[in-house]
């Protein structure tokens, strides 16, 4: 598969960037979208209003001269005070968004991801990392990016060692979807940690019981650690998921065909990974693209220089510089 290429990149932000580097958190922008918005409802009520043939209000008759109105013909009045909720609500939001950044240490708020695709995207299988007659066995594909226009990335974490219940209140505060990998050796001291986010609209996915290193075992054996996970996937969050993570990143024919005979559509990789102190790549240009998948771990002290909030803010903070938002990677899927 090629080398990863580590770039210490410890600013988090594009190399010769003046602006990244700035602290405080705008908020004009946001401002901005909300009267916008605005603007948009307050034409649209205009126009139901004016739209009308009868020369009244919203195409009402007028009466005759000393006749009284039929109250049947008056149009309703424009819905002002949903037209002002809605606006009430664009503004909480966004002001929660700002609030929740400065209070997390980011230096923007984070980009809002354009509406899930209507039509998803075709994903194959990515050049090179092709097993035999992988096409003809209708194997599930092995990609590390999304093809798409859109300018965003997708985070997804694996293993689920650590047990952060800062990290789950940051990225319910920001609103940041990311996509979770668990391996069962690691995470079945605590289920019920991952519920939680389950429950928090995380997808949770599968990384096999005991995190092997899968092309060294049997079929048998890695269908055992596959469809094993899955098992437990149902038992304890309800869903045997479609979604398939290979530990290390390594698999073989064996390894797909397992996870095909178990449900198993898609088997994501990833094109960068981010840790607490640094990024590592897998393209020479070491940068970022659309679609790009990006891997981080369950980690915390007892390996890592700093705390999972402190690899988030590293991972949004570049992002957000280079002008991409966090995307789902299910709505692509």
């Amino acid at each position: 598969m090629g080398p990863v290429v580590q770039n210490d990149d410890n600013r988090g932000c594009s190399q010769g960037s003046r602006r990244c580097g700035r602290t405080g958190i705008r908020r004009g922008r946001g401002r901005t979208g909300i009267r916008g918005a605005l603007a948009v409802l307050a034409l649209a009520v205009l126009a139901s209003g004016c739209a009308g043939d009868g020369g009244g209000v919203g195409g009402a008759i007028r009466p005759a001269p000393g006749q009284q109105p039929d109250k049947a013909a008056l149009p309703e009045a424009p819905p002002a005070r949903a037209l002002h909720a809605y606006a009430d609500r664009l503004r909480a939001a966004q002001q929660a968004r700002v609030a929740a950044a400065r209070r997390w240490g980011l230096r923007k708020v984070p980009l809002t991801p354009p509406a899930p695709p209507a039509h998803k995207p075709e994903i194959t299988t990515r050049k090179g990392f092709e097993v035999d007659d992988h096409e003809e066995l209708g194997l599930p594909p092995v990609f590390t990016t999304i093809p798409t226009e859109d300018k965003v990335v997708f985070l997804t974490i694996d293993d689920g060692a650590e047990k952060d219940p800062a990290f789950l209140r940051m990225m319910s505060e920001l609103k940041v979807p990311y996509t979770a990998f668990l391996s069962n050796y690691l995470i079945k001291g605590d289920y019920g940690y991952f519920k939680k986010m389950r429950d928090l609209g995380v997808t949770l996915n599968n990384h096999t019981l005991h995190h092997p290193y899968l092309p060294a075992l049997s079929y048998a054996r890695q269908k055992r650690e596959i469809c094993g996970m899955q098992e437990v996937m149902r038992e304890q969050y309800g869903v045997r998921p479609a979604v398939f993570r290979p530990p290390f990143g390594n698999y073989d024919q064996d390894t797909l065909r397992a996870a095909k005979s178990c449900g198993v559509r898609y088997a994501p990789l990833w094109d960068e990974e981010v840790f607490v102190d640094h990024w590592e790549y897998r393209e020479p240009d070491q940068d970022l693209h659309p679609g790009d998948i990006v891997l981080t771990h369950f980690r915390g002290r007892g390996e890592w220089k700093g705390t999972m909030p402190d690899m988030v803010r590293r991972f949004l903070d570049k992002v957000t510089a280079k002008g991409y938002a966090v995307a789902r990677l299910e709505d692509y899927l």
